[in-house]
């Protein structure tokens, strides 16, 4: 593979700080119509060298890319979890809910708590609101670490890039293995996003337990 695109800069200014742990964290599938949401924490520390040769955000690469980089993942970072959220979560909860509650799976996975995240994006969805704001519920959530949200993180932070990858491989594999359940809506192929020809089975056949229920699925 070619040179890694993305770099422990950002990691190495807080480690200059005095933190031990930093892990990134990225999820994907938020967007798609249908099946579980993912998320992905990849801890890295001041020993960690640089990512693996060719990681870069996971939307850049292709399948075989990214699943030839899991491995080489796992093996570089000093700990790393993946957690998930149904398509029956997110319509009970709402989206951010579950997002947090898959984040919070996978942190409570961990050996390693980070004792700093790195968060792709401007809205930090992990960490619990205040237990009295009744309209954000924490469902019984322990504290998270403290939260720094960086847009396109996942194209300059290694650890926010692995996470990127490890969270997309799975939720491929999980979606692929609802296509064999689910053959109509060619999972396989567009992973529960809303293509056109996804749009039309679920005009024909309707929908499935795994969409997302209080999503509007129309064309």
């Amino acid at each position: 593979m070619a040179k890694s695109a993305v770099t422990l800069e950002a990691e190495t200014r807080y480690f200059a700080e005095g933190i031990a742990t930093v892990a990134g964290l990225d999820e994907v599938g938020t967007g798609s119509g249908a099946g579980p949401c993912y998320v992905a924490f990849v801890v890295v520390d001041a020993t960690s060298p640089v990512g693996p040769d060719g990681l870069n955000d996971s939307k850049l690469l292709t399948p075989a890319q990214r699943e030839a980089l899991v491995p080489q993942i796992e093996s570089w970072a000093i700990d790393w979890a993946i957690g998930a959220a149904s398509a029956q979560e997110i319509d009970q909860h709402g989206l951010t809910i579950a997002q947090r509650l898959a984040a919070h799976r996978a942190l409570a996975a961990l050996r390693r708590s980070p004792e700093l995240v790195l968060l792709d994006g401007k809205r930090d969805w992990l960490t619990i609101p205040d237990r009295g704001d009744l309209l954000a519920p924490d469902y019984g959530l322990a504290e998270a670490p403290p939260v720094v949200t960086m847009v396109k993180a996942d194209r300059s932070c290694a650890s926010v890039a692995a996470a990127s990858v490890l969270a997309k491989v799975a939720r491929d594999a999980k979606m692929n293995e609802l296509a064999l359940q689910y053959p109509q809506y060619e999972w396989e192929t567009n992973k529960g996003y809303l293509s056109a020809r996804h749009l039309a089975a679920i005009a024909e056949f309707g929908r499935s337990p795994e969409h997302r229920l209080s999503w509007n699925l129309s064309a």
